[in-house]
């Protein structure tokens, strides 16, 4: 688990965009920049930092919503 300022953060939610791009927030919608980037350049890293409890998702094509995914297959 890593730490900021002091304080505990998980990775909560990961998402993959169309373009390949990948955005992740911690539990208070802050970015987590050191995770985010081309999928193929970030995947392993999120893949072994990310708690269990993660969620991570697709937002693919013009929805309003991303679409929850399980980790097996993001």
């Amino acid at each position: 688990m890593r730490t900021m300022r002091g304080f505990f953060y998980l990775v909560w939610t990961v998402i993959r965009l169309s373009n390949d791009m990948v955005m992740v927030f911690d539990g208070d919608g802050e970015q987590l920049h050191e995770y985010q980037g081309c999928y193929r350049d970030v995947r392993d890293k999120i893949l072994a930092d990310a708690p269990a409890n993660s969620v991570f998702a697709h937002w693919f094509g013009y929805s309003r919503e991303f679409t929850v995914v399980a980790r097996q297959s993001w």
